[in-house]
């Protein structure tokens, strides 16, 4: 039998087997001998034999839970971290079965985990590498337009040809940096510099970075919220997530729309809302906007690389933030991002 192959169970089994055997053959051997008080000497030989039993039971299942966990507490090593935990399995039987495949499991994703953190190393230093090398031809074709368009004042075609191609060299500029940035989140490669900042003064830098665009582009940016929140936070990287989602809102919107960014204060939590009065998001996009390089194809726009909205994510996700998003289609778009404030818990 497969269950006797336990050496515990085998032990368990012989001792109830043993126990009875003796019971049976004291009991046998009473009556036979006609003894005074037979019955008495069954019913004491039954209470010890049943006393031996639950003594047996008690010691095996004591056993079996110390065992258990004892391979709990190994699993919540690993689960909190500690890559060398393992469950012993030194016996034989379907539960030492079961700890032997999870170890093997556990060596399994070890292996994936290893693999996967090569891959990133590899794509982060081959992003960087590539990243590297274009900003030298950049800047040369950026310097070349910039020549170009100041000869070519007396021709309108010309003149419209450098324009559009600056706005090309600025979206591979964008997509290079956005690509080196998003690969050094990944590869975890970053650490964030998290220090008390006021919302106010970091959405004032964003208001000005965006004036000259909302200006050229017969925008509105509105900005709104209590000037004394602060939140625990990377201000570099913080600024970097909100400005890609109102560039986002830049890049979606027409002539003459609002965009706006509040931000409040609660009990313990920090909420910046961007909002606009765009054309909106298409319901069907709504589940994949934070996708890499996601094009909708609902969508007329040319001017995106599908990376901004991913990074802001990213972001915000390793400052313990959350983003949601709402919109209807012709009316507008609201992100949603929340941060837990540990300076009010």
């Amino acid at each position: 039998m497969k269950i006797l192959v336990n050496r515990k169970i085998k032990r368990l089994f012989l001792c109830v087997l043993l126990s009875v055997a003796v019971f049976t053959a004291a009991s046998v051997l009473t009556i036979c001998l006609g003894l005074n008080n037979a019955a008495l000497y069954v019913a004491i030989a039954a209470v010890l034999m049943t006393l031996i039993i639950f003594a047996a039971l008690y010691w095996y299942f004591r056993d079996q839970s110390k065992t258990m966990n004892e391979a709990i507490a190994q699993i919540r090593e690993y689960i909190a971290g500690n890559r060398n935990a393992r469950i012993e399995c030194d016996d034989e039987g379907d539960l030492y079965k079961l700890f032997h495949e999870v170890n093997s499991l556990v060596t399994i994703l070890n292996a994936h985990a290893e693999n996967e953190g090569r891959a990133k190393t590899f794509m982060k230093d081959t992003i960087s590498d590539i990243s590297h090398q274009l900003k030298t031809p950049l800047a040369a074709l950026n310097i070349y337009n910039g020549l170009m368009q100041q000869e070519v004042n007396d021709s309108p075609e010309l003149k419209e040809f450098t324009s559009l191609s600056e706005q090309e060299l600025d979206r591979i500029e964008n997509l290079v940096q956005n690509l080196l940035k998003i690969t050094k989140l990944d590869a975890g490669t970053i650490t964030l510099e998290k220090q008390p900042q006021n919302v106010a003064d970091m959405m004032g830098y964003i208001e000005r970075h965006f004036a000259y665009q909302a200006q050229q582009q017969g925008k509105t940016l509105i900005l709104s919220g209590d000037e004394e929140v602060t939140l625990v936070c990377d201000q570099t990287w913080l600024i970097e997530a909100i400005s890609n989602i109102v560039k986002n809102a830049f890049d979606h919107t027409k002539a003459g729309a609002t965009i706006r960014i509040a931000w409040r204060a609660f009990a313990s939590m920090v909420q910046i809302i961007v909002s606009d009065n765009g054309s909106g998001i298409h319901p069907e996009d709504l589940p994949h906007i934070f996708k890499r390089f996601y094009r909708s194809r609902f969508s007329k726009d040319t001017q995106g690389i599908g990376l901004g909205l991913p990074l802001a994510k990213a972001i915000i996700e390793d400052h313990n933030g959350t983003i949601e998003v709402n919109s209807t289609l012709g009316v507008g778009t609201t992100f949603t991002i929340n941060f837990l404030n540990p300076t009010k818990l």
